[in-house]
């Protein structure tokens, strides 16, 4: 592939989705596993819209939850990327939880994940440049350099 450069805009993603009863506890929380599954997924859609290639999960480098999600809420998890290195992508998402009823939207949780891309052999290969468009693009990219070397000076301890 050829390593081009690609705009934040270009990879971002918005995704909604129901929460139905198999999705739920007996309280009618939904499990932490379902937000984090959802996550995922749409960390995944980024990363692979902005490489063009198959690309798979190295980390989570954070994920806090702010509030309960519960049934029948809709679920949006807004994704974009915020740091491309050689072969590693870190996607920042936001999920929120709409009220239907009373349209109140509560942002639930918020989650950075380390993507790797793959090349046909199954081998990191290199990733396009991310280009930062807007100020908060250029905030979320400052941000991510630091965790990028929080964790590379983690990791050497």
């Amino acid at each position: 592939m050829e390593n081009i450069s690609k705009k934040v805009s270009q990879s971002s993603v918005v995704l909604g989705q129901m929460m139905l009863p198999a999705d739920t506890n007996p309280a009618g929380n939904v499990h932490g596993g379902t937000i984090m599954k959802l996550i995922d997924n749409a960390a995944y859609v980024v990363a692979s819209r902005h490489t063009g290639m198959n690309a798979v999960t190295a980390s989570i480098d954070r994920l806090d939850f702010h509030c309960p999600v519960y049934l029948g809420n809709l679920v949006t998890l807004k994704a974009s990327m915020n740091r491309a290195g050689r072969t590693s992508m870190e996607i920042g998402v936001r999920v929120e939880a709409e009220d239907l009823k009373t349209g109140e939207v509560r942002h639930t949780a918020s989650a950075y994940l380390t993507f790797v891309a793959l090349n046909n052999e199954g081998k990191p290969t290199a990733v396009p440049e991310l280009v930062a468009e807007t100020d908060e693009d250029k905030r979320r990219s400052a941000d991510a350099a630091f965790r990028y070397e929080a964790r590379k000076s983690a990791k050497k301890q």
